[in-house]
């Protein structure tokens, strides 16, 4: 059966035990999917002139960097789901609308997943 739709939860206090936060995803990805956890620690990045690149696009840089955790298919930059040292945590949706798709190659997604975290 091929996978047809992504969910992500959160529970929070009250309804968790001691208090917690528990953020949890699941994935549409195909089974033989490579699906890495990654971690990249907190930068300043001095290299603001340059350009970073994305799966498909390159974007700025940006001055600094919070060290995150992240769940990402092997091929690409971006994340299913990640969180960041501040714990603020995002998972990746498929939004379904009804405006047309760009022709452009641009962010995924994913992209957008990997530079909130």
């Amino acid at each position: 059966m091929e996978p047809f739709s992504c969910d992500t939860f959160v529970a929070l206090p009250p309804a968790t035990v001691d208090n917690r936060i528990i953020f949890g995803k699941n994935s549409d990805r195909l089974c033989d999917e490579v699906q890495e956890v990654v971690y990249f620690p907190a930068a300043v990045h001095d290299n603001l002139g340059e350009h970073l690149k994305c799966t498909y696009i390159e974007i700025d840089q940006v001055p600094e960097t919070y060290t995150v955790v992240l769940s990402r298919p092997a091929w690409l930059w971006g994340a299913e789901m990640g969180a960041n040292e501040h714990g603020v945590c995002i998972g990746n949706e498929a939004v379904w609308g009804r405006e047309e798709v760009c022709d452009e190659e641009a962010l995924l997604g994913m992209d957008l997943v990997r530079g909130s975290s």
